[in-house]
């Protein structure tokens, strides 16, 4: 490292986010970009910790080697830390706005002080890279011959499509949906990546020679059968959408949604401009779930003029620090307060919804009882029912799973989990058929799926190898 005492001399610095009152009036993106000295100088607080947990799977599932770019970063050698950065993932645009950065609670320096700013480092490096035009296209020198199909757009479906593109194959990219993107672009709101970050990478991806065919559905729109006869290999990567329900009586009255159903609304208006079907503006909101999904919707809420927003979750309130039972180098179970958070609402935990009430088939009130938690056991804690006034209900419980179609119209079985069934390097029974990311593992992270997208791509090499 250059300066192997960088992190007793300086202090941990993060974007500065933009004034509350300023984010709320638009949908663009909450932070501020940090001045390039500044970022140097949070690059020469990276240790020399001889083994970098941050760059390994605990940290980083797809094993940025992240004390290399941190050191050139230092140095003022930007374009090379780029290089670096691009060894390992094709979308650091992504992932340094989207990941929930395991690689800093794995940082060395964690364990006496405050981490080193990795993901805002990253993040830097791939803007810089951009605005100087060193991210280009980047065509095969030569072409294969051989034909991948590959089904659904969304992180891991494009880091396989752009690895195997470059590796000289024809790719086809099949999205259900009217743009490319999966839940980068109907699900993450605007606040937290701008759309134009993704149009960028999928428009140098197309003059690579990728194509993309938007409004298609395998299974529907085109049988599986018929995709498996036209190309050499297909990977499915359709994610894994299917949300949890909340089966409570009144669930079925108009005004209880979804949380990707609210989330995907809202983008297709900041896209299009058109009236959105959902909106919280003026409404009494309760979002269920305190999670990241939970998060964008409050903050969504707060951006469409919402008259109050509550958020509830069902477990108890995380530990302010991180919690005995996940000691460094895991990802800690700890209280996080978002931005979304700093902008409003009310925060409550051990939280039961048992039922919603309406008028005219429409939700007006949410009943719920408190819980006391014993390990993992809870309890409704007598005399705590209540019942409060709402117009807009958000479920953001999680997922359970993919959705079956592309799986059967693919011959693909699904485990148990209702994910399909593959190796953790994407190899299905069935032959030529491969799964990369959520729809494989389940819902997870972005740098996982960007990882199991270009592990899959790895196998459909091999497999078209073993061919000859």
């Amino acid at each position: 490292m250059g300066d192997v005492t960088g992190f007793l001399k300086l202090a941990r610095a993060d974007p500065a986010k933009r004034p509350v009152a300023e984010r709320l009036a638009d949908w663009r993106e909450f932070t501020r970009p940090m001045a390039e000295t500044a970022l140097e100088e949070q690059g020469a607080r990276c240790m020399d910790c001889g083994v970098p947990f941050c760059q390994g799977d605990t940290g980083c599932p797809v094993q940025n080697v992240i004390p290399d770019w941190n050191d050139l970063v230092f140095r003022g050698r930007w374009r090379e830390a780029l290089d670096a950065l691009h060894a390992t993932n094709n979308f650091p645009e992504f992932t340094g706005r989207l990941c929930p950065a395991p690689c800093e609670t794995a940082c060395v320096l964690g364990i006496i002080d405050r981490p080193v700013s990795i993901r805002a480092i990253e993040q830097a490096i791939v803007d810089r890279g951009f605005a100087e035009g060193w991210i280009m296209p980047r065509p095969p020198a030569r072409e294969t011959g051989a034909r991948i199909a590959v089904v659904g757009s969304g992180p891991a479906g494009l880091a396989a499509a752009q690895q195997l593109r470059r590796m000289g194959h024809a790719v086809t990219v099949f999205e259900r949906d009217d743009r490319v993107g999966g839940l980068l672009r109907y699900g993450i709101p605007d606040f937290k990546m701008e759309k134009s970050v993704l149009d960028r990478r999928v428009d140098q991806m197309a003059a690579e020679g990728v194509v993309f065919r938007t409004g298609v559905a395998v299974g529907t729109d085109i049988a599986g059968r018929a995709l498996r006869e036209s190309f050499d290999a297909v990977i499915l990567a359709t994610g894994a959408p299917v949300a949890r329900e909340l089966a409570v009586p009144g669930r079925t009255l108009d005004g209880i949604y979804p949380a990707m159903t609210f989330l995907a609304a809202q983008n297709r208006v900041t896209a299009d401009g058109a009236p959105t079907p959902i909106s919280a503006h003026g409404k009494d909101v309760v979002i269920i779930g305190g999670g990241d999904t939970g998060s964008d919707c409050l903050g969504t809420s707060h951006r469409q003029g919402a008259r109050s927003v509550a958020q509830f979750e069902l477990l108890p309130e995380p530990p302010g620090a991180r919690a005995p039972h996940t000691p460094w180098p895991l990802w800690p179970m700890q209280l996080r307060t978002s931005h979304a958070h700093e902008e409003g609402g009310r925060r409550e935990w051990s939280v039961a919804t048992t039922g919603f009430t309406g008028t005219d088939g429409r939700v007006t009130h949410l009943h719920g009882v408190r819980l006391a938690w014993n390990g993992r056991e809870s309890a409704p804690v007598a005399g705590s029912e209540f019942t409060m006034p709402c117009d807009l209900v958000l479920l953001a419980m999680g997922f359970t799973g993919a959705e079956s179609d592309a799986c059967v119209a693919l011959d693909v079985p699904l485990t148990p989990r209702s994910v399909a069934s593959a190796s953790p390097d994407g190899v299905t029974p069935v032959p030529g058929v491969f799964a990369a990311g959520d729809v494989r593992r389940g819902a997870s992270l972005i740098v996982w799926a960007i990882r199991e997208g270009r592990d899959a791509a790895s196998s459909v090499s091999r497999y078209l190898a073993s061919r000859g």
